[in-house]
C-alpha cells in the first residue's frame, strides 16, 4: 500500500481521492496511485496473423513481417478541425501578447507579460459548420494578476490577426503548472511551510528547498464568506490554490489545511 505522510500535517488521505472539504467548495480530485513513480508496464498488445493468413506455407513457415511507415511529421499548419500544430500555438501565443498586452500585465512571478494559461482551437461560427475551408480560429487564454482578469482572444490563424478580445473578472480556471510551482514556493518560503518540510524531511531524509522537489496538482479555492481567515476572503476575486503535494517516487503530502494566495502572495491556515 502507498503510504500517505500525515505526521506533521494531519490526517491521512484515505485511498487514492482527496475530497476538498471543510470551509472551501466540494472539489472531488483524484490522486493517481502511480504518480511520479519509475513505473513501465502493460503487456505489449498482440498482433500479427496465423502462418497460412500471413502466405506461410503448410510447413508452418511466417512470411517476413512489414514495417508501417512511421507516421508523418506534422505539418506547420493543420487543416479543418486537425488539432493546433505545435507552430501554430506558438505563432497564435506571440500574436496574442501584443505590446500593448505585453507592457500592462504581470504574470504569477511579478513579471512583465500575463501568465498563459490554455490554447484551443475555437469553434466554427454557425455558418461555417459545415463548410470544410472555414478558418482556423485559435482562442488563447491568460491571467493578468496586475488586476485579476483573465483574459481571453482570438487569432485567426490564416491571417494573423486578433478577432476578438474578452476580459472578466472573479473567473478561476484551472491553474497551470507554473502556478502550481509559485504556489508551492510561497508556501515553502513561509513559516506555514514548516510542516510541509517536516513532513517531507521525514519521508526523504533531505530538505525541501524548491517546488522541483515535489510532484503538485491542487485546486483553486473560493472564499465562502465567514468560512475562514480574513486574509482570504477575496479568493474567488483573487486567484487561490490549495495544494496536493507529492514526493517525486514517495508519497502524498497532506496540505489541504493551507490556502495560497497567488494574487497578495500571501498563505494562511484554514480554521479548523
Amino acid at each position: 500500500m502507498r503510504k500517505i505522510v500525515h505526521r506533521h500535517l494531519g490526517k491521512v488521505v484515505a485511498g487514492a481521492a482527496i475530497a476538498v472539504a471543510g470551509t472551501a467548495v466540494m472539489v472531488g480530485i483524484t490522486l493517481p496511485g502511480t504518480a511520479g513513480a519509475d513505473e513501465t508496464g502493460g503487456g505489449k498488445a498482440a498482433s500479427g496473423q496465423s502462418a497460412a493468413q500471413a502466405g506461410g506455407g503448410a510447413d508452418g513457415a511466417v512470411a517476413p513481417g512489414v514495417v508501417e511507415k512511421a507516421p508523418a511529421a506534422e505539418g506547420e499548419k493543420g487543416k479543418g478541425r486537425d488539432p493546433l500544430t505545435d507552430d501554430e500555438i506558438q505563432r497564435v501565443e506571440k500574436i496574442a501578447v501584443n505590446p500593448q498586452l505585453l507592457n500592462a500585465s504581470e504574470d504569477v512571478e511579478g513579471d512583465r507579460g500575463p501568465e498563459r494559461l490554455t490554447v484551443d482551437l475555437a469553434d466554427p461560427k454557425v455558418g461555417e459548420l459545415d463548410d470544410p475551408n472555414a478558418p482556423r480560429r485559435a482562442n488563447v487564454t491568460f491571467y493578468d494578476y496586475r488586476d485579476d482578469t483573465l483574459v481571453t482572444r482570438t487569432v485567426d490563424l490564416d491571417s494573423g490577426k486578433i478577432v476578438a478580445t474578452g476580459t472578466q473578472h472573479g473567473v478561476q480556471p484551472p491553474l497551470s503548472s507554473a502556478e502550481y510551482a509559485e504556489a508551492a514556493s510561497l508556501l515553502i518560503a513561509d513559516p506555514l511551510g514548516a510542516d510541509l518540510k517536516a513532513d517531507y524531511k521525514d519521508a526523504t531524509d533531505k530538505e525541501l528547498t524548491n517546488p522541483d522537489q515535489l510532484l503538485l496538482t491542487g485546486a483553486v479555492y473560493r472564499a465562502v464568506p465567514g468560512g475562514q481567515p480574513a486574509v482570504l476572503d477575496k479568493c474567488g476575486e483573487h486567484r487561490c490554490v490549495r495544494l496536493f503535494p507529492k514526493v517525486k517516487n514517495g508519497p502524498w503530502i497532506d496540505a489541504r489545511a493551507f490556502v495560497i494566495d497567488l494574487s497578495a502572495r500571501k498563505v494562511a491556515k484554514l480554521e479548523s
